[in-house]
Parts: C-alpha cells; structure tokens; sequence
C-alpha cells in the first residue's frame, strides 16, 4: 500500500507506482469522489467527448457559409 504526507498547503505528491497504474501524468486533472463519510475516490478526471453530446441546443436556424465570412468582414472593418 502506497501512502503520502499532506503539507501546511494541503498538497499530497501522489507515489509514482499510485501514478503509473492510474495512468495520471504531469498536468493531469484528477477528482476526488465522496463514497462515503471519510472516505473518498481517486480517479484521473477525463470526459469522454460523448459526454459531451446534447450539451448545446442545435440552432432554429443554419448559417450558410456567405453569412459566416459576412459577419467576419463586418466585423473585421468595424462597422
């Protein structure tokens, strides 16, 4: 078993062989998850992008390519 020291900061370092099985690398996110009264969860915060699907309502109407590069143009010379 693997454990680490909590600092005057509240940052742990988790122990590379706790890293390398969980698949966590430098920069990675990661979530702690309530399962019970003290006791938590440690796992790699990834979504998978169809976590995603239905988050933005379509929109009532398309735009068209022309509309796109006009809106561009008006907006680029300011007016």
């Amino acid at each position: 078993m693997s454990s680490a020291t909590v600092t005057s900061k509240g940052q742990i370092t988790i122990p590379i062989d706790v890293r390398e099985r969980m698949g966590i690398e430098a920069g990675d996110r990661v979530e702690f998850i309530q399962i019970a009264d003290g006791e938590f969860l440690l796992r790699p915060a990834v979504e998978d992008v169809k976590s995603l699907k239905g988050l933005l309502k379509k929109p009532a109407k398309s735009v068209s390519i022309d509309d796109m590069r006009d809106a561009i143009r008006k907006r680029g010379s300011g007016k």
